[in-house]
């Protein structure tokens, strides 16, 4: 029951602060079932994965909860910031129009301004998306919103309308197979719309309730209906889900008109949310970099996520594995062999300057290389943050009961302890089991220890069976690295200036492998190319000699007459064609520089 002490024919900022996490945690609940039926606008099937992740951002944030509209400023601002997909972004911009109704001066709020601030809502909504479709949330959150204006003149409780007016927004959920086809074809209601269904319905029991001590119980996902999932395969228009913030310093009365019609050429599902210096923008696109390159005039780009949604409904419709694969993109496997096996792949992200972008999906190893070439500001690498992880496995464990995540070597890069923080947490909360591998290798050393992983998988080694091969296959497998200049490891502190002075006077063309513990090690002393490849031949014949061999794969930065001397001369020593040859990935030649040649093998 509400205590008596609570005005409820007003809202304050503490009592929407917390009927929003009460709403939060409804979504947090039904979050599988969500993405189950998320088939419209395309049946990629992360609707919940995306508004958890959302509410996730908000939480996380220091939310004030004294005066009403600095606390629904804050929120709107980090439903900005932390919105995932387009419904995620639909309802940042829904949360940023009521926030933006709401006066510097209203501590407490009337039904009668709640009501004026939801139609504000509604309208902001509608502006963001360049084609609204009705049937959808969009179309819940109108009738709800319209619900809430025709009862404010006859009820004066703010308990009693929310209670009265979720009926509304119930039934209008029920008739979104009415007004969009593919629902009725599918038999299911708009994933978002059911969302906000549950998010009203978990703001309905703390108004109706008023204890916060319900919102402290656990936030593990109960046990939910379990709902066919099988849906059939409906054809994409684009392949990729893009979303980035846009930044500028200054104001800019048409910002989001202006970046709408840049990028609204380039894909459909197109929504621009925000205000005139801060944008949060979501498209459908075959050519994420595009999207990206159009914008950079316009703003910074402060954050950028791409999502394969073929992936995502081929997880759904047609899974080929029984156990989730992920790792990051200092792992070269080419794309074909990806889809393949669909391995999950989170990206490191590159840095020009202040411009970031994410490796292999926003920029490419050949753009890369003439990035380098060209810049004036020698680029870095920053890993995948543990939230970039979390998502990852919080979406496969919808899929998987079990994952590995295999990732670049702990040694040179903090993606293994990202990864494995996360992993753990998802392990933990949803009861899956999740295991997150040091590879202690990168590039073709870490590709070749993935398909030795997913060959097992393929025969139907269980995942206990394999994790514990996978010391075995790490130190199985061998990495021989060459390069044609010394500027590149001294650019990026893999060699000190003292030695690589010296060493370029020498005109040294080293050689690098991977010990057992992962780190980088100089092998030989090469005073040309030649030299080089010559040792590394010797080597090549020294392990095929005294071992059998289970594969190799080869990577390369723009270096394909020493990659096919390789490839060559281990065709003719193992009788194998190569697994892959393929560009070397920007975190390799970050570090060894243009014409970096790795050859990996592994012994059977």
């Amino acid at each position: 029951m509400v205590r008596k002490d609570v005005n409820t024919r007003v809202l304050n900022g503490k009592r929407f602060y917390y009927s929003f996490l009460a709403g939060a945690q409804r979504i947090f609940e039904h979050q599988k079932a969500l993405n189950k039926i998320n088939v419209f606008p395309v049946q990629d099937g992360d609707t919940g994965t995306n508004l958890a992740s959302t509410m996730h951002t908000i939480i996380d944030t220091y939310i004030p909860t004294a005066n009403l509209k600095v606390t629904s400023d804050a929120i709107a601002d980090a439903a900005l910031i932390g919105a995932r997909g387009n419904s995620g972004i639909i309802f940042a911009q829904f949360i940023y129009g009521f926030s933006d109704k709401i006066s510097v001066n209203d501590d407490n709020i009337s039904i009668d301004t709640f009501s004026n601030a939801l139609q504000n809502a509604v309208s902001y909504s509608y502006d963001a998306i360049s084609n609204p479709v009705e049937g959808t949330m969009i179309t819940v959150m109108r009738e709800w919103a319209e619900c809430i204006e025709n009862l404010k003149d006859k009820i004066d409780d703010f308990n009693v309308l929310i209670t009265t007016s979720l009926k509304s927004a119930r039934k209008s959920l029920e008739e979104t197979p009415k007004k969009l086809e593919i629902l009725a074809k599918h038999k299911v209601v708009d994933a978002g719309g059911k969302a906000f269904v549950h998010f009203l319905e978990g703001m309905t029991d703390f108004f109706h309730n008023g204890e916060i001590r319900d919102l402290l119980k656990a936030r593990n996902v109960v046990k939910i209906q379990d709902i066919n999932s099988s849906i059939s395969h409906e054809e994409l228009t684009y392949r990729y889900c893009t979303e980035a913030m846009l930044v500028r310093e200054e104001a800019h009365p048409t910002f989001q008109d202006v970046v709408r019609n840049k990028i609204s050429s380039y894909g459909d599902s197109v929504v621009v949310a925000g205000s005139h210096k801060k944008l949060r923008l979501h498209i459908h696109t075959d050519n994420p970099a595009q999207v990206f390159s159009v914008l950079e005039p316009d703003g910074k780009i402060t954050f950028q996520k791409v999502d394969d949604m073929l992936m995502q409904k081929e997880l759904i419709n047609n899974r080929k594995q029984h156990i989730g694969i992920v790792i990051d993109s200092t792992c070269d496997i080419p794309t074909s062999l990806k889809d393949r096996y669909q391995i999950q792949t989170v990206p490191v992200k590159i840095h020009f300057g202040d411009r970031y972008y994410l490796d292999g999906v926003t920029l490419n190893a050949q753009a890369f290389y003439k990035k380098l070439e060209q810049s004036d500001v020698y680029p870095s690498s920053a890993t995948p943050s543990y939230h970039d992880f979390l998502n990852k496995y919080d979406y496969l464990s919808t899929i998987f009961e079990s994952i590995i995540g295999i990732h670049v070597s702990k040694n040179i890069s903090g993606v293994w302890s990202n990864s494995n923080k996360a992993g753990t947490t998802i392990a933990q909360q949803q009861h899956k089991d999740i295991s997150v591998i040091n590879s202690k290798r990168l590039a073709s050393g870490h590709g070749i220890l993935v398909l030795r992983t997913v060959n097992a998988i393929e025969v139907g080694e269980s995942k206990t069976e394999i994790v514990s091969k996978m010391e075995e296959w790490i130190r199985k497998t061998k990495m021989l690295v060459s390069s044609k200049t010394m500027k590149y490891l001294i650019k990026s502190g893999r060699v000190s200036p003292i030695k690589g002075l010296f060493g370029k006077i020498l005109g040294l063309k080293p050689i690098i492998t991977f010990n057992n513990e992962g780190r980088t090690e100089l092998s030989g002393k090469p005073l040309s190319e030649k030299s080089s490849i010559k040792l590394i031949l010797k080597e090549i014949r020294k392990i095929t000699t005294e071992n059998k061999i289970w594969g190799y794969a080869i990577s390369h930065a723009n270096n394909i007459s020493t990659t096919q001397i390789y490839a060559q001369e281990m065709e003719r020593l193992t009788g194998l064609k190569p697994k892959y040859i393929t560009d070397a990935p920007p975190a390799l030649a970050l570090n060894v520089g243009p014409g970096v040649v790795a050859l990996s093998i592994m012994i059977e």
